[in-house]
């Protein structure tokens, strides 16, 4: 469980990783958030005739910098499971480099030609996913479980065709919604709550 107490003053260091940590986490719940308001919507009858599939494409590739923030930021206590969400985050940046030569940079266009192709970014959704879970292992935020078992499951069912259309918008919209409340209760926690004792850390 997580460690609500203050061990020793935080340094400028800590404080820094921390609020890096959690930028990282809140950027992730915006790209996401909007990706799912696209994805319901027609953008450019209400943002004066906007690129939509640019800005789609602008989102994953936010999404993809914001979660390795996260990933290089986060405090473990056990330094193999964080070498282990830095590899898997090295394996999502491999395959995003596969879909943006599949798509000749367009992102959105390799998912059309490829029914397929949503089963790349899996190891970034287990990346954020190990995020959500963290925090709900250590301070009891039950939807990251949620959002760690959801993310994952909703990509391979996209994959297959069990979801397509408006299933597949609604899923991206359950997604932001838990992220949204996952990331209010996180972000406004006190900033040692992530350092906890340093004596522990292995």
């Amino acid at each position: 469980m997580g460690d609500r107490q203050a061990y020793e003053p935080l340094t400028m260091h800590d404080k820094v990783t921390v609020i890096l940590y959690r930028a990282g986490i809140v950027f992730s719940t915006l790209g996401m958030v909007f990706l799912a308001v696209f994805s319901m919507t027609t953008p450019e009858g209400w943002m004066g005739g906007i690129n939509a599939r640019g800005l789609s494409n602008g989102l994953l590739y936010l999404l993809v910098g914001t979660i390795g923030l996260s990933v290089v930021f986060i405090h473990l206590y056990v330094s193999r499971f964080h070498r282990f969400l830095k590899r898997l985050y090295l394996v999502g940046l491999a395959g995003m480099l596969v879909l943006a030569l599949v798509g000749k940079g367009d992102l959105m266009g390799a998912f059309e030609k490829h029914q397929y192709a949503p089963l790349l970014l899996l190891p970034l959704t287990g990346c954020l996913g190990f995020v959500t879970a963290k925090e709900a292992f250590c301070f009891q935020l039950h939807e990251g479980y949620l959002l760690a078992l959801l993310m994952p499951a909703l990509i391979v069912a996209a994959s297959v065709g069990l979801l397509a259309g408006p299933a597949v918008s609604g899923s991206l919209g359950l997604v932001a919604v838990l992220l949204v409340v996952f990331t209010l209760r996180k972000v406004f926690m006190p900033l040692h709550y992530d350092i906890g004792d340093k004596s522990a850390y292995q």
